[in-house]
């Protein structure tokens, strides 16, 4: 995802800002799914590793990247 592009979108449940996860962050998030320890804000397990995501700005909301597309869903988002 394009970085100029994080100007214009913000979390559909608090309008706060998101950010690109740092690589380090997203295997540490990969090895919890791997653990099977992930689920979603809507209770379903988190199976599928996570190529990209997006982080609220209070880190504590994660959202997945899909083929390079923000899931901006709020039951999709994954505590962080």
């Amino acid at each position: 995802m394009e970085s100029a592009l994080l100007k214009f979108i913000c979390c559909p449940k608090t309008g706060q800002s998101l950010r690109l996860a740092e690589e380090t962050e997203l295997e540490a998030l990969n090895t919890r799914i791997h653990l099977h320890s992930v689920v979603n804000q809507s209770g379903h397990p988190v199976t599928l590793p996570l190529e990209a995501a997006l982080i609220r700005e209070d880190n504590q909301i994660v959202y997945p990247l899909r083929d390079d597309i923000p899931l901006l869903i709020i039951e999709e988002a994954i505590a962080h």
